[in-house]
């Protein structure tokens, strides 16, 4: 026990004390667009590259869906006006599905001084098929990102859970599953959708398993983009939750 404390001691806190910072340069962020650029139009090369259907063109201009996005980086490669950029940004949640359509709509967060989980957050994790996500929210509660010490928690029943936070694309399998939790959790109860097949079902949309996200189900406050999300961006979404306005 001794060796122990005596190791950790001089290990000292891993923990970041740097909170969302931005991705390395290296790394492969999502797709954002340059304010000082624009789109030449009718080339469609980023619209016939993004697998997810992502994008979508009207005279001239384009949007793009965060929620759709599997952060894949092709329709940056493709972009020969440079209009769409590597953004490394990890403060990636929002409340509402039209923010995370670019250009973003300006849409203000709710948000109160004394929110009933402003202090402390029960999460009910169910995973409807996406070990990615389940793996990087597992890597949000390790030493170094530590969710934990901004009142985040577990729990293992739905019925002490604040809030419901779902991965994978919702397929026919998991739909009863979900459903019974979130009716047996207490309210008041949030929803988080978590990772880009949570909130629009990603590749697996539109086949067979009817697996087309979480909006079809239940209604959705915090919305966390990303194939999968980073941990800082998790966190920032369980955050974004805890700050919700609720009645």
């Amino acid at each position: 026990m001794l060796r122990l404390l005596n190791h950790i001691l001089k290990t000292g806190c891993k923990s970041q004390n740097d909170l969302y910072p931005d991705l390395p340069a290296y790394a492969q962020g999502f797709p954002s667009f340059d304010d000082k650029v624009e789109c030449k139009g009718g080339c469609d090369e980023c619209i016939d590259i993004c697998p997810t259907n992502a994008i979508e063109s009207n005279n001239s201009s384009i949007k793009l869906d965060l929620g759709a996005c599997i952060n894949c980086g092709l329709c940056i490669e493709s972009c020969s006006s440079g209009l769409i950029q590597n953004s490394l940004n990890t403060k990636t949640a929002r409340v509402s599905r039209e923010q995370l359509v670019l250009p973003q709509q300006k849409i203000e967060q709710e948000r109160t001084q004394a929110g009933i989980f402003k202090k402390s957050l029960a999460v009910r994790v169910v995973s409807t098929g996406c070990s990615a996500c389940d793996l990087e929210i597992g890597a949000a509660f390790n030493p170094i990102f530590d969710a934990a010490r901004f009142g985040v928690s577990f729990v293992a029943s739905p019925r002490t859970a604040d809030a419901l936070l779902v991965t994978g694309p919702c397929p026919k399998g998991m739909q009863e599953a979900l459903l019974r939790t979130y009716e047996a959790m207490p309210g008041p109860k949030l929803v988080i959708a978590c990772g880009s097949c949570a909130i629009s079902g990603g590749l697996h949309k539109n086949g067979y398993a009817q697996a087309n996200g979480l909006e079809s189900l239940l209604k959705v406050d915090v919305y966390i983009p990303g194939c999968p999300p980073h941990p800082w961006s998790i966190i920032h979404g369980l955050q974004t939750a805890m700050n919700l306005k609720t009645s």
